[in-house]
């Protein structure tokens, strides 16, 4: 008899257990299902997808392994251009105005800038990131975006009132990125391996000269330090056309070298001068090459077989 009410016992224990995690996961599944960032006109939450994405939101980018200075036994440092019109980095330049949970690299730099007190530095001093800039300087000094006051007269009262009309800031003029990174030997791990130092986009534009004639200008908007622009940058989806459920992150693009570009200046002994600047056309590309073409053989002649 005590048996029976044992087993009895048991097996009741066994079936509200089950009905509990069964209550818990449609409570857990339809969390996840819908989000709570939008209220319908019913009160029922709006989420335009099938499901919240939060495995981004919440993602944290993987730190930089710990270099010692006794294991670099070789190192580099170059300047390399990212040109937004080549087709494997458009999900960099579009969109050009942010749609659902897409944005563009340099107005998320900009919304950083001017929200999250992201701190960038002057482009057109040098490199180093010495000098800091500000969200107004960049609209104001980089892009031509004024604030201008005018005066407005209220139709119905008479009263003159003065207005200040903002600016308008062109984000899509950003085509091009600049990259400083330093490639070096990690003696302990036995590879070649790069770090990206800084990025700095390049806003590309038309302006009539003094003929008349429309010709095209390049200006650096600022250096930004990307080892502090990680933590955002690993938590904002990237579109990929292939399958928009595997979107990557902007931080993996750059980590995992997802990107095409080509060298347009390393460090050397005349002030670290561009390629440019002592090369001329189709030469340009060729010494390009010439330095990638160096790193490749100097991490080859390290090994010793």
């Amino acid at each position: 008899m005590n048996n029976l009410r044992f087993i009895l016992k048991g097996i009741v224990t066994i079936i509200l257990f089950f009905l509990f995690q069964l209550k818990i996961y449609s409570q857990t599944s339809q969390d996840s299902t819908i989000s709570r960032d939008y209220e319908g006109a019913l009160g029922i939450p709006v989420v335009n997808d099938i499901y919240e994405k939060i495995h981004t939101k919440n993602d944290e980018h993987i730190p930089y392994y710990y270099l010692r200075e006794a294991d670099v036994m070789w190192k580099k440092r170059i300047w390399r251009i990212l040109d937004l019109k080549e087709k494997m980095n458009l999900p960099l330049y579009y969109p050009t105005d942010p749609i659902e949970d897409r944005i563009s690299l340099i107005d998320l730099i900009l919304y950083c800038v001017d929200k999250e007190n992201l701190e960038v530095y002057d482009a057109a001093l040098d490199d180093e990131f010495k000098v800091p800039m500000t969200y107004k300087q960049i609209r104001e000094e980089v892009f031509g975006a004024v604030d201008e006051e005018y005066e407005v007269e209220d139709v119905e009262t008479g009263i003159i009132s003065m207005r200040i009309i903002k600016g308008e800031l062109h984000s899509e003029e950003v085509k091009q990125y600049m990259l400083k990174e330093v490639w070096f030997f990690d003696n302990q791990r036995s590879i070649m391996d790069v770090r990206i130092i800084g990025l700095c986009p390049i806003r590309i534009y038309s302006r009539e000269d003094n003929l008349g004639m429309e010709e095209e200008q390049k200006q650096k908007v600022c250096w930004v330090y990307f080892p502090s622009l990680r933590h955002i940058l690993s938590r904002i989806e990237v579109f990929n056309p292939y399958n928009t459920v595997d979107n990557r992150s902007f931080d993996d693009i750059f980590m995992k070298r997802r990107f095409s570009s080509f060298i347009c200046q390393e460090a050397n002994v005349y002030d670290n001068r561009f390629i440019g600047s002592y090369k001329i056309g189709i030469d340009i590309m060729y010494e390009s090459e010439k330095i990638k073409d160096f790193i490749f053989k100097t991490e080859h002649d390290l090994w010793e077989f």
